[in-house]
């Protein structure tokens, strides 16, 4: 159990990081579930308390399985409760799908990730979730090099998705959707949006319940018996199960050896400035609508409905948070909205781990017939978690076949093994933020 991933939840500076969370300032306290005490049986039991594994949870409670949660910290506590809000179509790279499974099934993966932000609808409908969902994303390059490639890409998907809901936004008319000298062009996206994602992670833990599913914080899984019947267990508490699906994120460590050199802990950070005026958080972008630049190492922002700038980026890919955080996002946020001037505090600053996988798609599928996995989101899977949770059930239901257009993707390790895969990715971001730059 002394990994890299089992140490992560532990660490005191990622806790700290947690603690000064906007979003767990701003969503509104829920009592807590119990911890796993004694022995229970289910049809499946699900680890991890965040996106996917409560959304396949949701699912299989819908298809008639008994469920059980399992959540290490409490609902909503790693990437599900502190990532940048965006709910964005696509994945972190269609690249691979397309090269590695062809056409057919890259549209498939495709109409899969358009169908995951109509269930976000769906769901905030059914489950009356107030999670202040905004529709509206822009794609935006910072230059004209990355412009050319962005518009490249949005050619790409309008054909060969049939994707129609993106607009290009030229350059004489940037202006009029954000309120910064940053950008040259882009893409506007009206499919995609943001939410509060704590709020919603904890309307979906609601709904789960709602569907007779149990769940159990603070009880982290301490080992898994393979066979039959897996037996999943905590430290007072143990669960058999005819079904497991591992939907853990960074955090699954020694439970399973074989997936961790897939996975790399890469961390993100974020901050909430002071509320603004009204008048002036109207004006930064039009209709509220989420941003992200289009860098390999990117910044992505957007306006909360009590009127701060939430602003993400600055990734850390060695472990260690960034020094003077708050003040070195604020300058990032400054370069964007150089209007709201020196003077505008940082109220919240927190961060912590996703999960990335080498070509950056996702890593679904199977450690036995019975033991299924949920990984390598790649920090674009507020959308993709709550469809790999659907996909999942179908699965376990005996219609696999939209699960296994993602089982059927390879996955490389990350170089270095156990001790040098970490210096190498730093190297290696260390290029691709010196391409941004030039």
């Amino acid at each position: 159990m002394n990994t890299l991933n089992q140490k992560l939840s532990d660490d005191p500076r990622e806790r700290s990081l947690t603690s000064n969370s906007y979003y767990l300032a701003s969503a509104p306290s829920v009592g807590a579930w119990p911890v796993l005490a004694g022995s229970a049986d289910c049809d499946v039991c699900v680890v991890g308390g965040g996106f996917a594994g409560l959304s396949a949870a949701i699912e299989l409670a819908r298809r008639g399985f008994s469920v059980t949660v399992l959540e290490a910290e409490q609902v909503g506590w790693g990437a599900s409760g502190r990532n940048g809000g965006q709910a964005i179509v696509g994945h972190a790279s269609d690249a691979p799908i397309e090269n590695q499974l062809g056409d057919d099934a890259a549209r498939q993966a495709w109409a899969v990730t358009v169908e995951g932000l109509n269930l976000i609808r769906e769901r905030i409908a059914e489950f009356n979730i107030d999670c202040d969902f905004v529709p509206g994303y822009k794609y935006l390059a910072v230059n004209e090099r990355k412009a050319r490639a962005l518009h490249e890409w949005f050619e790409h998907v309008t054909h060969f998705y049939k994707h129609p809901y993106w607009r290009w936004v030229g350059r004489n008319e940037i202006g009029e959707h954000i309120a910064s000298p940053r950008f040259h062009s882009g893409l506007h996206d009206t499919l995609s949006g943001h939410l509060h994602p704590l709020k919603y992670c904890r309307g979906l833990a609601r709904a789960a319940a709602s569907l007779g599913v149990q769940i159990h914080e603070n009880s982290r899984v301490v080992a898994i018996e393979r066979g039959e019947r897996p037996l999943l267990k905590t430290a007072a508490g143990q669960v058999r199960a005819r079904f497991v699906v591992l939907a853990g994120n960074s955090y699954l460590g020694g439970l399973v050896p074989e997936l961790q050199p897939r996975i790399m802990p890469v961390g993100t950070y974020v901050v909430a400035s002071e509320p603004l005026k009204p008048e002036l958080a109207d004006s930064l972008i039009r209709e509220r609508a989420a941003v992200c630049d289009s860098n390999f190492v990117l910044d992505y922002f957007r306006v909360s409905p009590d009127h701060r700038v939430i602003f993400g980026g600055r990734v850390s890919y060695s472990g260690m948070t960034p020094p003077n955080l708050a003040a070195g996002m604020k300058q990032r946020m400054l370069k964007t909205f150089p209007q709201l001037g020196e003077g505008v505090k940082v109220d919240y600053a927190w961060g912590g781990f996703v999960d990335i996988s080498m070509n950056r798609a996702p890593d679904f599928g199977r450690l036995t017939p019975n033991i299924y996995y949920l990984q390598g989101f790649s920090g674009h899977g507020l959308s993709l978690t709550g469809m790999a949770g659907r996909l999942v059930a179908e699965a376990i239901a005996g219609q696999a076949g939209r699960f296994d257009i993602y089982a059927r993707l390879r996955h490389l390790p990350f170089p270095g093994g156990a001790l040098l895969r970490t210096p190498a990715l730093v190297l290696g971001m260390a290029w691709y933020r010196l391409r941004d730059l030039l």
